[in-house]
């Protein structure tokens, strides 16, 4: 990858809380670094306040975001949801924000259609040379938009598939270096189950498996060598229900997330050995890629990524959630609890969540201290 994407790729990975190193230093932090990272981004509100968990949670419009097998079993027929969520606002920037959209309409008691769309704004960042001097001053977007369509399996269990495209513009055309660089495009599909296991009492366990962003490579020049893995994932979730009284209920779940990339070969020192060892590992299928992903030499426990959350219903219209989001800390560290909190008026309902402050330097999440907005509308009829 040239130094001009590099240095937007770095950019990027602080803003997400991720490094963008290409050999793990021996004895250091080795986190699986990917490019268009904003896709792992939670979009919306309601799974922000519970710690990133919506594999398995009750369907709403933001379902096509995590598993948009669960849209057969929403209540309305018809729902659009709208989110904005702010970035690095702890540091005072204010272009710098995660924007997104879903709808899902169900045909009839068995299908649904569904669509998403993410846009990431980066703001204004500063090229320099190797001397310091300022080469230019770009301003990086990437956005994805995708088409699904999902059906019920029987009374209890539904599929979904998606077909997303996939543009990151980091920086465009000759910025002084004598490279020429592009947009990268990419195309990824995801395909997901649902159990929906809550019964006409309103308690019961539902869980879900979801593989997402499953596609090809991003490059930003001409060159096919120099091109990047997407964050394709692997997602299991389960939670329960339990009704408390006629009035009162709560859920609880779990989610686990395991990036399908492999990580990077450790430096040895040798500059043949690693120049060899990350060509091999630069020009993996993308298949192979995903398999390696379960044998590349880490251990696998500690690339797991946790959501545990809890969500406390009154009457299906006041709503309070909590959760926590775990992650390694050779695997990046990010550690955190949010709480939300969210209520129902007529056709629309209104989600916030909130970051506990944690961590510092690029440990501390860019959502620390900031409030994260939703929006729903339930167009269609009660099912």
């Amino acid at each position: 990858m040239s130094q001009i994407v590099k240095k937007i790729f770095t950019g990027i990975a602080l803003v997400v809380v991720s490094a963008n190193t290409v050999l793990a230093q021996t004895d250091s932090i080795n986190i699986v670094s990917t490019a268009v990272p904003f896709l792992r981004i939670s979009p919306d509100a309601r799974a922000g306040g519970m710690g990133d968990l919506a594999i398995a949670t009750s369907p709403d419009a933001n379902a096509p975001f995590w598993n948009l097998a669960k849209v057969p079993f929403a209540k309305k027929s018809t729902a659009i949801a709208v989110n904005y969520t702010p970035w690095l606002k702890d540091l005072g920037l204010t272009d710098v924000f995660l924007a997104s959209m879903a709808f899902y309409h169900k045909l009839d008691d068995q299908q649904a259609i569904s669509s998403s769309l993410r846009y990431f704004s980066l703001g204004n960042i500063q090229l320099t040379d190797y001397s310091g001097n300022i080469l230019n001053t770009v301003k990086p977007s990437e956005f994805s938009i995708d088409a699904g369509y999902s059906r019920t399996l029987n009374e209890k269990l539904s599929i979904g598939v998606a077909l997303r495209y996939i543009n990151s513009r980091l920086v465009v055309g000759d910025v002084g270096t004598g490279v020429v660089y592009k947009a990268g495009n990419a195309v990824a599909g995801d395909i997901a189950l649902y159990y929906h296991g809550i019964g006409t009492d309103g308690e019961g366990l539902n869980w879900g498996v979801v593989l997402s962003n499953l596609g090809s490579k991003i490059g930003y020049t001409n060159d096919s060598r120099n091109k990047d893995y997407i964050p394709a994932n692997l997602g299991l979730g389960v939670t329960y229900a339990k009704v408390i009284n006629e009035s009162n209920k709560i859920t609880f779940g779990l989610d686990i997330n395991k990036l399908l990339v492999p990580a990077a070969p450790t430096a040895t020192g040798n500059y043949v050995i690693d120049s060899a060892k990350l060509a091999d590992y630069r020009s993996t299928s993308v298949v192979s890629s995903w398999m390696k992903s379960f044998s590349d030499g880490s251990n696998q426990l500690k690339s797991l990524q946790a959501s545990l959350g809890a969500e406390y219903a009154y009457n299906d219209q006041f709503f309070v959630r909590a959760g926590y989001f775990y992650e390694n800390k050779n695997r990046g560290n990010r550690q955190f609890f949010s709480v939300g909190a969210g209520f129902t008026l007529d056709q629309m309902s209104i989600n916030f969540s909130y970051l506990v402050p944690s961590g510092s330097g690029v440990t501390r999440n860019p959502l620390s201290n900031t409030l994260r907005f939703g929006i729903i509308f339930n167009l269609g009829s009660q099912e």
